[in-house]
């Protein structure tokens, strides 16, 4: 089984989105290696956000095997994401 992949959709000109940066990088510092999280720009990746579906950014996808475990709009707090991270380990 592969490790859950945490893909946040973002954008440039988004003020929430500069607020889960640092959330993402604490959750990063904690959970290691054990999880892979990919920041995706809606501007420069528009295919992979229409194939997800993104109307509103931040969004967070969390996939696991190729299959969306979880989906989260808006800024999301550390530990509802570490919350659902460790359920996937």
């Amino acid at each position: 089984m592969s490790k859950p992949i945490l893909m946040d959709f973002f954008a440039e000109w988004c003020g929430p989105c500069k607020m889960q940066t640092p959330i993402l990088n604490e959750l990063k510092n904690l959970m290691g290696d054990s999880v892979e999280i990919k920041k995706i720009d809606v501007d420069q990746n528009m295919e992979l956000a229409v194939k997800y579906g993104i109307q509103v950014v931040p969004t967070l996808v969390i996939e696991k095997d190729g299959k969306v475990e979880h989906r989260l709009e808006g800024v999301t707090p550390l530990e509802t994401l570490k919350a659902f991270l460790e359920k996937l380990i």
